[in-house]
């Protein structure tokens, strides 16, 4: 690099999933805004295109995208697969386990497990790849985390003593505006066009009470298996409950070909579209804007972290149904450790009928009982990170003084 001006301060590596691309540019944003670092993002050639297309023409000062050489047929990959949303993967089973550093009370399930994760015997290709992976983040100076100090205490104090290593929770990494007024609308939206637009999905919401629609998304490459898909639909007419679904081809065909009805029950979208009832997005919807909307009141979610927060920072309880990766582990703590969520089914071979789905629907959805109690405990934790991300003059949050205190230690390092 030339002048100091070209000096890169911090090279960024994500994980090749929009899960991770996308809070990776909202951390560099920060980082840049706050004390001036230039900022390199590393990745794929489709991955680094796939971030500047999020920025919609216009580019950055002080972040740069760098495209590393690879090949997804040398590594026994579909031609041009650079990212995990065109991978699939499934969970499954039937026996509980214990955790070593984990108290007896934390018991796990292995159908909770990723696939990967139950077949590996350390000599398989995920374990060989897996295991230096974690080696190396174990040596690390430390660990960033997307989450926030006050509603992760338990979990974060048992990381701290197990890597031994500074932990920094400077979450959530989502637009301040969101955290500070939760009704802002027109942002941007990750690059993708949605299926609806959002003005048609608010003037939707706008019709319906406060607290009574039920958010429906399962993340951006997750769907769910053709009977499933009948058996929600079917479920969620039985509940009469107002609800919008971001739908996409289930199990077994192409995510981004068109949806077709003959997956859902006949006559289906006409009846929910004729009475209101439901609003049917195809592909992608504008997530933050739905879940800030005064009727969401309840999001049936696959618990990917991205969503997770997003829920929570609105004070939007959520039914799960993990589908991969750590998802369930997720759906695991809404459950067990915050109280805000119920979990409808678990993994993508599971199968669900239409009288649970009225079931659960109408207990998470009820203004009592169960359904009370938890958008109690939702409104809670959506106060905690609304009073983490505080910056207001001498007033500063837990996740504020912790990007602080991160940035003030690279420095001091630095030096």
């Amino acid at each position: 690099m030339g002048s100091s001006n070209d000096y890169i301060h911090i090279v960024m590596v994500p994980f090749m999933a929009h899960g991770h691309l996308i809070p990776f540019l909202a951390l560099a944003k920060q980082i840049h805004h706050q004390i001036g670092f230039n900022i390199a993002i590393a990745n794929t050639p489709l991955n680094i295109q796939y971030l500047r297309s999020t920025l919609r023409g216009n580019p950055i000062p002080g972040i740069h995208f760098l495209e590393l050489q690879f090949n997804s047929s040398d590594h026994g990959l579909p031609p041009n697969t650079e990212n995990t949303e065109n991978l699939s993967l499934d969970l499954i089973d039937n026996a509980e386990f214990n955790v070593p550093g984990f108290p007896d009370r934390c018991k796990f399930h292995v159908s909770q497990l990723h696939d990967f994760l139950r077949k590996a015997d350390g000599t398989d290709l995920w374990s060989k790849f897996m295991q230096p992976q974690i080696l190396s983040s174990l040596k690390s100076f430390g660990w960033l985390c997307n989450t926030v100090e006050e509603i992760e205490p338990y979990g974060l104090d048992l990381l701290r003593k197990y890597i031994k290593s500074p932990v920094w929770s400077i979450g959530p990494l989502l637009p301040k505006s969101w955290l500070i007024n939760s009704s802002a609308s027109g942002r941007q939206h990750a690059g993708k066009e949605p299926g609806t637009s959002p003005e048609k999905c608010v003037q939707w919401l706008d019709m319906h009470s406060d607290d009574s629609v039920l958010y429906i998304s399962f993340g951006s490459q997750n769907t769910i298996s053709p009977s499933n898909m009948m058996e929600l639909a079917t479920g969620l007419e039985k509940a009469g409950k107002p609800f919008a679904w971001v739908i996409r081809p289930p199990l077994g065909f192409d995510l981004k070909a068109e949806f077709k009805p003959e997956w859902l029950p006949e006559g289906f979208e006409d009846r929910m579209s004729r009475n209101n009832q439901g609003l049917l997005v195809k592909n992608w919807a504008p997530q933050l804007e739905i879940l800030s909307h005064r009727s969401t009141g309840a999001f049936l979610s696959h618990c990917g972290w991205n969503s997770t927060m997003e829920s929570l920072s609105q004070g939007v309880k959520i039914i799960g149904w993990p589908l991969v990766a750590e998802q369930a582990y997720n759906s695991k703590m809404l459950v067990e450790e915050m109280g805000v969520a119920v979990e409808l089914t678990r993994g993508v071979r599971s199968s669900i009928s239409s009288d649970k789905v009225k079931e659960v629907i109408e207990m998470v959805m009820g203004k009592e009982g169960k359904g009370r109690d938890m958008k109690r405990k939702a409104q809670e934790i959506a106060e905690h990170i609304m009073a983490a991300v505080k910056d207001e003059g001498n007033e500063k949050g837990s996740s504020i003084k912790a990007l602080d205190d991160f940035v003030s230690t690279i420095t001091t390092a630095r030096k």
